[in-house]
């Protein structure tokens, strides 16, 4: 009975240790705040155990792991993170770890650029990599960065993949490409149209797009200004799902967004879901009153969304659907 019990605490310890690792690594590759890393478990590892065993695993599975090597979050992030390692390790008293060293004179050096690739890990352990601007609003526009709302939208989607098999998907307004590419990789659209009208965010798009290895003519980046999209256009393209997420937070675009919406609803059948960070109540309020007063209607999609990728789950965030 007493090794019965020893084998199952060293199980849970082994998937505890594995859980914590996996932590670490979707944190580090999405480039994550430093204050939300399981730092507490590792401090208990290092106190009851003071062997460095525990920081090398934690090295290989974030700035030795390939895909650092591949696309590497930022020169200041992992310096910053090397740096928090080294000062769990040194306050622990463990052996000096050359490892950990070496990793940090790599980046000790080296000069901070204004772009990074985020990597976000799926469920499966693949990894949607991206080149993100490192600034929140560059070249004036904040579509060089993934928000909220665009990690929410692809947690539901992966959750509900049934919604997008084997139809086509237009996307307005698709940033960086997270949310599009989340879909791409992991629920088989049949066809997936990505679109934005800015066009250093076109151009990180594309290269996004390619960088997932998602091509022509599967998939398309198009650029669509939402004022001069057409009926035909939206026709041409026959989307039977539509996607935004972000894109209510300037009360400026709200009008044409709204105007777009309608035309979407009365040429075609497609489901429409808008997924906004609620930043402001009186811009995301104006959107609802807008909905309405073109005929609009829109349902609140509630119920929880697996917890994916990293981000700050505090956020007000809501997924709605529209219909006429």
């Amino acid at each position: 009975m007493e090794h019965c019990d020893q084998s199952q605490t060293s199980d849970r310890e082994t998937l505890n240790k594995t859980a914590v690792l996996r932590d670490f690594q979707v944190s580090f590759f999405a480039m994550s705040r430093l204050v939300s890393f399981p730092w507490t478990f590792l401090e208990k590892e290092l106190e009851s155990n003071k062997s460095s065993d525990l920081i090398l695993d934690i090295l290989k599975q974030t700035c030795l792991h390939s895909l650092c090597r591949k696309f590497p979050p930022s020169v200041r992030f992992r310096r910053l993170f090397l740096s928090e390692l080294i000062r769990w390790q040194e306050a622990a008293g463990c052996d000096p770890l050359d490892e950990l060293y070496d990793a940090l004179a790599e980046v000790v050096g080296a000069e901070d650029t204004t772009e990074c690739y985020k990597s976000y890990i799926l469920p499966g352990g693949d990894a949607v990599s991206l080149l993100e601007n490192v600034a929140l609003i560059s070249e004036g526009t904040t579509g060089l960065v993934t928000w909220e709302a665009a990690l929410y939208l692809a947690e539901w989607a992966l959750d509900h993949q049934q919604v997008f098999t084997g139809r086509t998907v237009l996307e307005l307004g698709s940033g960086v490409g997270l949310t599009g590419v989340t879909i791409c990789r992991s629920c088989s659209p049949n066809r997936f149209v990505f679109s934005d009208c800015h066009s250093s965010v076109l151009h990180k798009l594309r290269s996004n797009v390619q960088l997932n290895g998602l091509t022509e003519p599967t998939v398309s980046v198009e650029e669509m200004d939402w004022t001069a999209a057409t009926e035909e256009r939206i026709k041409r393209i026959g989307p039977d799902v539509v996607i935004a997420a972000d894109v209510v937070y300037d009360p400026d675009v709200v009008g044409s967004l709204v105007k777009l919406l309608s035309k979407i609803l009365s040429c075609s059948s497609a489901e429409v879901f808008i997924c906004s960070t609620i930043r402001n109540q009186e811009t995301y309020g104006g959107f609802k009153q807008q909905l309405e007063t073109a005929g609009i209607s829109h349902r609140v999609m509630t119920g929880a969304v697996s917890h994916v990728f990293p981000y700050n789950r505090a956020s007000s965030i809501e997924l709605i659907q529209l219909y006429t």
